[in-house]
């Protein structure tokens, strides 16, 4: 990371990236439309939603989990997982937080 020198952002700065950066695959963004879909902690199921192989499946979920978008919980012999609310509440914001300054703006 000494590259992209992190160190010189704020936290929420931070935070925000590695959100966005999580998000930056239409695989990642099926799965958090179907977690939104069946509103429920999906065991399994995820796979036979998406065209990709259940490595390629797991490896999402793996960099959601990583960027706190999702939750998962341990059943049996299988992970659960399902959207982690704080972590779309802080995207939420932050969004409308940029929709309210733009509107005031008269720009273009």
């Amino acid at each position: 990371m000494g590259a992209t020198k992190t160190e010189h952002f704020t936290d929420k700065q931070n935070q925000i990236a590695t959100i966005a950066k999580a998000l930056g695959h239409p695989a990642r963004i099926a799965i958090i439309e179907y977690l939104a879909k069946v509103n429920e902690c999906i065991c399994g199921d995820i796979v036979n939603e998406l065209p990709l192989a259940q490595p390629t499946v797991s490896q999402h979920l793996k960099e959601l989990k990583n960027a706190g978008i999702i939750k998962g919980s341990i059943e049996g012999n299988t992970i659960c997982y399902c959207i982690d609310e704080k972590k779309i509440e802080i995207l939420n914001t932050y969004f409308s937080q940029i929709v309210q300054t733009d509107t005031k703006s008269k720009c273009c």
